[in-house]
């Protein structure tokens, strides 16, 4: 890659930032809270109206649950096609957790901070950050290397309700991707340490979303109480061994959410519930934590039944080789630009999760950010809200775009 390739790209990505920024500041103005189903709406047709001048032509995909707007899929003619190309697919997501009423209460809004060099704002690093930096990346490809453009399938796949997690954006992009993609490109925020090294994510956790009712028996407190099975008592007895599932060798975590029981003082309380999670990189292990969840089935010494159900589950992406390839592949980028890249891995969620089964994976490609779903500024406290620095953008659009040229 020569040095000549590399300071243009850079330029490019300086003479477009001021635009960039512009596109971001209307989409962060416009309140895209996931159950906010016309603001998510109104992101998308920005969106389209933003990569328009790239080519681009918008399709709305209404989603499966009626409170989400419209998942967003953007494509380009290929001119010059390769036979049986797969896609190359840029993810992104519409949605941010900011209820109108919360960014109105916290006066959390775009706002720029010349001294501290960044702008704060809901969503300018998650994820309509991610999506500029899509933006960015391909604009400035567009004006050096337009024979990327003319030459590779691209999707841009923006997901309407990301912070909710779950299978019909996956499902919708997978119909658009028949035989697979050659490349899954997720934009969510990319951590930077102070020596100029760009986090890459290579691996999310895996959830299971779990609940264990104990049925017990009802009985009057004060003339029956001996005659009562107290349900609360009876699964409080048996959190312990779920806690200890928690196993850092393994990287497996259980988290005890939130527990209810019984209704008045009066009475031996006849039912209980718990809800939690479990994560881990494994699928095996996650799957074994679940064995293990529903073998506490059954009765407890005291009399009372538990009961364990799955609620929910969000596979895991454990990584693997195509994914440290195509990790590699932005490592050598980084190395030509001055940079470092370190392959990291998350215990959260997004659309990685559920994408990765269409190809080579790479996540964390979107820019530098703090503070992610956070609207609170509290000096007394050290509470800070989302932030993003606008800087970051430079480098890492830079970075992306020389990746992708040399993607095989």
């Amino acid at each position: 890659m020569s040095d000549t390739l590399r300071t243009e790209l850079k330029d490019a990505a300086n003479r477009h930032l001021t635009e960039a920024l512009s596109w971001l500041r209307r989409m962060v103005d416009c309140n895209s809270f996931t159950t906010n189903a016309a603001g998510v709406d109104s992101v998308g047709r920005l969106t389209a109206e933003c990569f328009a001048s790239l080519g681009f032509k918008p399709e709305y995909v209404l989603s499966q649950h009626p409170e989400h707007g419209h998942h967003l899929f953007l494509h380009r003619p290929v001119t010059q096609p390769t036979p049986g190309q797969k896609p190359i697919v840029f993810v992104t997501h519409l949605d941010t957790v900011f209820p109108p009423e919360e960014e109105a209460r916290n006066h959390f809004y775009w706002r720029e901070s010349p001294a501290e060099k960044c702008i704060y704002g809901p969503g300018v690093v998650d994820n309509k950050g991610g999506t500029i930096m899509i933006w960015l990346t391909l604009r400035i490809l567009e004006g050096i290397a337009p024979d990327f453009l003319a030459q590779n399938h691209l999707i841009i796949a923006a997901n309407a309700a990301e912070e909710v997690i779950g299978s019909d954006f996956a499902e919708r992009t997978a119909e658009r991707c028949p035989e697979g993609a050659r490349a899954v490109l997720v934009f969510e925020g990319g951590p930077v340490e102070q020596s100029n090294c760009h986090h890459l994510v290579v691996a999310r956790k895996g959830r299971l979303e779990m609940r264990i009712d104990c049925h017990g028996k009802a009985a009057h407190a004060g003339s029956n109480h001996h005659q009562g099975i107290n349900a609360i008592v009876e699964l409080a007895q048996c959190l312990p061994k779920v806690a200890a599932l928690t196993d850092p060798a393994q990287n497996l975590t259980v988290n005890i959410a939130s527990i209810e029981g019984g209704t008045v003082l009066n009475r031996v309380p006849h039912h209980a519930r718990v809800e939690l999670e479990v994560r881990a990189y494994d699928p095996g292990i996650l799957a074994q934590a679940e064995a293990t969840l529903f073998a506490l089935s059954g009765p407890t010494s005291g009399g009372a039944q538990l009961e364990v159900t799955t609620i929910g589950r969000t596979r895991a992406w454990p990584g693997g080789p195509l994914t440290n390839t195509l990790a590699s592949n932005w490592q050598n980028a980084a190395h030509a630009c001055g940079l470092e890249t370190r392959p990291t891995t998350r215990g959260g969620l997004s659309d990685a999760n559920y994408l990765s089964s269409l190809g080579p994976t790479l996540d964390g490609l979107g820019p530098f950010g703090e503070n992610a779903h956070c609207s609170i500024s509290d000096p007394d406290t050290g509470k800070n809200p989302e932030l993003v620095y606008p800087s970051s953008f430079i480098s890492k659009a830079t970075l992306n775009a020389l990746a992708l040229l040399n993607l095989h």
